[in-house]
């Protein structure tokens, strides 16, 4: 399976050592020594070989020696990632037989439809070496771009915001919550009440707490006896708390920007400069509006698919992934049920003839595996092997 991570412009790593892969940092507080990495019980390569690939350019490890190679967009992540794959595989032809999977998740739900299609279409071109695809899997992914607008029918069910305010915001904004152009002054004021309403909230798992983070710009000297930057005591910076989910997020900038990692990973010296999770600051053309139509594309060719959602996601809340898939109005093959993993309800599931299986993962935040390893490894384990949730 190829494995992107969303962002767009957020490391492979977050997927390797945050969600799915074999590793994941030692949570113990940092020391000024390199942070420990362990074995993951609950990695998704148990079941499958995965590779997780730094895109677009200047995510992560990768680098552009030229202006024109640092280009950012949809459409060039599309076509990079798809050469990428086929390229590997003409360099490891003995997996060019095996059955392929890509995943992701988070913004990933807008290029990687894209990606299965370009793939399809070239095979069907007799483009060398074949991808045998089978499948694709996403989670909590960004598809119409208008997940967004879930996010307030999913407040009002999850407690965070009143009766009276939700009567008002449907009145007010007549269910169009994200067009700030067309909104009324009415709708604008109501909408300033919901943000306030769930400021102060994690908005990628609304039971996890929001923790403070260290700017990254700041340095840390990893064989300094002091613990903290020399002006962090008189600065508006906090560390998270060792307790914090983000935590191990910033154990890996400290383990990435480490000399001797650079050096064990093969990294060019002096191909890139500090190393960070996610690059948003680099500009990125969003020039696939949305990837609606290639999912049908892609249910037309046959092709499997698994769409997660953590169930307590904010940011693209379950709603809005319901909402655009019960739009393609497939009929049902397997109704709205519990699934289990560990003799536990896991979440809730439901199947379409045109195989695309939706499934809930209970207690999940954006990441979904980030926050329910073994229950989205038991997911993806019974998916892959065509065996029902």
């Amino acid at each position: 399976m190829l494995w992107l991570t969303g962002g767009p412009g957020c490391s492979a790593l977050s997927g390797l050592v945050f969600e799915i892969g074999p590793l994941e940092f030692k949570k113990e507080e940092y020391n000024g020594s390199l942070p420990n990495l362990i074995l993951k019980p609950h990695s998704w390569t148990k079941v499958s070989s995965i590779i997780f690939v730094d895109l677009p350019v200047n995510t992560g490890f990768t680098y552009a020696t030229t202006n024109s190679g640092s280009q950012r967009s949809d459409s060039i992540l599309v076509h990079q990632t798809h050469q990428f794959f086929r390229k590997w595989l003409v360099d490891h032809p003995k997996f060019q037989s095996n059955k392929i999977y890509i995943g992701g998740d988070s913004y990933s739900g807008i290029p990687l439809p894209v990606i299965a299609q370009e793939i399809i279409q070239a095979n069907e071109k007799g483009v060398q070496p074949w991808i045998n695809l089978q499948g694709y899997l996403l989670g909590n992914a960004m598809t119409t771009r208008k997940e967004n607008n879930y996010a307030i029918p999913f407040a009002h069910g999850m407690g965070l915001i009143s009766d009276e305010l939700y009567k008002s915001l449907q009145i007010n904004c007549k269910g169009d919550y994200i067009n700030e152009e067309s909104r009324s002054i009415l709708c604008s004021k109501d909408i300033r009440l919901f943000e306030e309403a769930i400021s102060g909230l994690n908005t990628a798992h609304i039971l996890d707490p929001r923790c403070e983070w260290l700017d990254d710009t700041q340095k840390i000297q990893r064989r300094s006896l002091i613990k903290y930057p020399s002006n962090f005591l008189t600065s508006n910076l906090r560390l998270p708390s060792s307790s914090c989910r983000s935590y191990p997020y910033f154990l890996c900038g400290i383990w990435a920007n480490d000399d001797n990692v650079r050096k064990a990973l093969h990294i060019r010296k002096g191909s890139m400069g500090k190393w960070s999770r996610c690059t948003f600051n680099i500009p990125h053309e969003k020039d696939i509006f949305n990837s609606y139509d290639y999912h049908v594309n892609l249910s037309k060719k046959g092709i499997r698919s698994l769409i997660y959602s953590g169930d307590h996601d904010l940011l693209v809340p379950f709603l809005g992934t319901q909402a655009w898939i019960r739009s393609l109005n497939y009929s049902i093959v397997d109704d709205w049920r519990q699934w289990y993993a560990n003799d536990q309800v896991a979440g809730y599931t439901r199947t379409y003839s045109n195989q695309m299986t939706f499934a809930t993962v209970k207690g999940g935040g954006h990441t979904a595996p980030e926050y329910r390893p073994k229950e989205c490894l038991d997911m993806f384990s019974r998916w892959i092997s065509n065996i029902t949730l």
